[in-house]
């Protein structure tokens, strides 16, 4: 049984190292059995964890279901005919200052700020269309000459009411107490033809009172990253803020990148991000751990979240019958029907297990997990130091800050993930929206939910009838022993014929391109593994072609590797976007072969080593 971290000021400060074989199954403690309690009146039955994330899924979807209607595609929209709703401003408390002075921000949820960024002929660098399609928007809109104007901050929308939200988190362990949106401003939401609520907010858009001793600007390179990484996750199938367009501000900003006393100037630009909600855990953390005055605050914005972003959970009702057993030894019972804070945990959890079991099936690496930067609605946010594995290490870390203890590392992610969940769990704990054993329920969820996504994932990246532990566990120790790159092995990998008669000599020939430069002790070591991996494959009764059009479908022949942004980043700060816009439209089918466009697939270059490409810090 997982044990609720009892404050929010205690934790791991320090994440070690861990092993390949550790990694993959560290969580496999939480694959406890739980019973499916119905009504008295109808027959109890158990169900083991794979039927009973059916069973909770099918209700969770069978409630949503409710909530969809039917839409004709609606008339594409102006900016001034956006349809705009402010409910975050509406249901929440403000900050009564509306100053950017750089203070605490007390007993309230946001503060009313306009951007303050300086522009000289900002210019619209690239933009989704879609995005654009999320809230409606004419394509035509991005050709007018004030949109860069607009999307600045110098002009902003009709009908925007901006604003900068307050929030606390731990970061890199540690209680960092108040941090918030301190470049970032909301300009408010739009709801578009299908009742869907989007936020739309400028990274870089000015100082606000969380900016403290920043300047609340951001640069070009990493708001090129963002821009393209929002959109190449969207595309990868993973959930993440997404990014409608790309402005430069015509400024220099400074900046010292590697924190090392040697600033300079650099372009200036913003980000449009968008997402149906940018509330964090630390959203909820900073006011849990204000006292008492502050616990209603909690509960409020838990009211909001459910209200607006988790409907289903506010129309359950105690027909749906979700009471289960928490597996202790005096077998009590979670009963999710009857307290609306406790499912929404679980589902919180959930998601945020999904989200990383995903990242780790793509090699990805968000390089900085401080509770900050986890979205309550299981989605990737704050693209800083980020990276996709190439030579397979699982210790890898993009953020030259997170050395030499490398808490973020890939390796890490899913613990640090429930360490994360765990903080949040806690403000929930302190507001008495959940109760202990709720708390460690919803815990125990976010493991479950990770093996059985993560297991999902792998199995179907290898094309297997079945997951299989030893011949997973086995392949990624070879990867991380020979360096293999991650994507091109996954993607090569479907070359390989389910063919139990090849002889062993010719059995690593469909690998050739990713397995280089090994001896002969490596060459057996993969000759075994293939040989198991082969009979593997004989056992499922679809052909060879077959499994690689389904292997295919879910391993990427191309991801946003640090080189490919960099390569962008240097030609756009010298006035050249057109390589921008070719990796957009590149990650937009990371899938498909896309012929003419193999060099993007290819091994990062020697180049690529250099600091501020493989690892950056988070400067920005």
């Amino acid at each position: 049984m997982v044990k609720l971290t009892p404050s929010l000021s205690l934790g791991l400060t320090h994440f070690s190292p861990i092993t390949v074989s550790s990694f993959f199954f560290s969580l496999s403690s939480f694959r406890t059995k739980f019973h499916f309690y119905p009504p008295i009146h109808h027959r109890a039955m158990s169900m083991d964890s794979q039927s009973f994330s059916s069973s909770i899924d099918s209700v969770t979807q069978h409630l949503q279901n409710h909530t969809l209607q039917t839409h004709t595609h609606a008339p594409r929209s102006k900016l001034e005919d956006l349809n705009w709703d402010h409910s975050f401003v509406r249901a929440l408390p403000a900050d009564p200052r509306t100053d950017s002075l750089p203070r605490q921000v007390l007993h309230a949820c946001y503060t009313k700020v306009s951007p303050s960024v300086e522009v000289d002929n900002p210019q619209l660098v690239a933009w989704s269309e879609s995005v654009a399609d999320l809230f409606d928007l004419d394509y035509k809109e991005f050709e007018r000459p004030d949109f860069p104007l607009i999307f600045s901050g110098a002009s902003p929308p009709v009908g925007a009411l901006p604003y900068a939200q307050c929030y606390g988190g731990h970061q890199f362990g540690m209680w960092a107490g108040q941090l918030g949106d301190g470049r970032a401003i909301t300009l408010g939401e739009i709801l578009n033809s299908k009742s869907e609520r989007w936020e739309l907010q400028l990274k870089g858009a000015g100082k606000t009172p969380y900016s403290r001793f920043a300047d609340g600007l951001a640069v070009l390179r990493s708001s090129i990253r963002e821009f393209l990484c929002s959109e190449a996750m969207h595309h990868l199938g993973i959930p993440t803020t997404r990014a409608l367009c790309l402005v430069t501000t015509g400024k220099l900003v400074y900046r010292d990148m590697f924190y090392d006393g040697n600033a300079k100037e650099e372009p200036g630009a913003i980000v449009c991000r968008v997402a149906q909600s940018f509330l964090r855990f630390g959203s909820y953390q900073i006011h849990a751990s204000r006292g008492d005055e502050d616990l209603r605050i909690v509960r409020s914005l838990a009211d909001y979240a459910i209200r607006h972003h988790f409907p289903h959970i506010e129309n359950m009702s105690k027909s749906e019958s979700l009471y289960f057993s928490t597996g202790d030894e005096d077998h009590s019972v979670v009963d999710l029907t009857s307290n609306k804070y406790a499912a929404w945990a679980v589902e919180v959890a959930e998601r945020t297990a999904s989200l990383i079991a995903r990242w780790q099936g793509v090699g990805f690496t968000h390089g900085v997990l401080n509770t900050d930067n986890m979205s309550i609605l299981g989605l990737t946010i704050d693209y800083g130091p980020f990276g996709f594995l190439d030579a397979f290490d699982p210790h890898f870390t993009p953020n030259t800050t997170d050395l030499p203890g490398r808490r973020y590392c890939f390796s890490n992610q899913p613990d640090v993930g429930l360490w994360n969940l765990a903080q949040f769990i806690t403000a929930l704990s302190a507001a008495q929206l959940i109760n202990e054993k709720e708390a460690n329920y919803a815990l125990e969820r976010y493991g479950m939910k990770f093996m059985d996504d993560y297991q999902a994932i792998l199995t179907k990246k290898l094309g297997l009838p079945k997951y299989n532990k030893q011949l997973i566990s086995k392949l990624l120790s070879n990867m991380a022993v020979d360096k293999v790159d991650y994507t091109n092995f996954f993607r090569t990998l479907s070359n390989v014929k389910a063919d139990t008669s090849i002889p062993d000599d010719e059995l690593l020939v469909p690998l050739k391109s990713v397995l280089l430069d090994m001896g002969k002790e490596r060459k057996e070591a993969w000759t075994s593994w293939l040989k198991a991996y082969i009979h593997e494959l004989s056992t499922n009764d679809i052909s060879d072609d077959q499994r690689k059009t389904s292997m295919n479908l879910v391993n990427p022949k191309y991801v946003l590797r640090n080189y490919l942004c960099q390569t962008a980043i240097d030609a756009a700060e010298i006035g050249d976007f057109g390589e921008v816009r070719r990796l957009l439209k590149l990650v937009e089918h990371p899938f498909d072969e896309q012929p003419g466009m193999e060099k993007y697939a290819r091994l990062p270059p020697a180049w690529a080593n250099r600091p501020g490409v493989c690892m950056l810090s988070c400067s920005s």
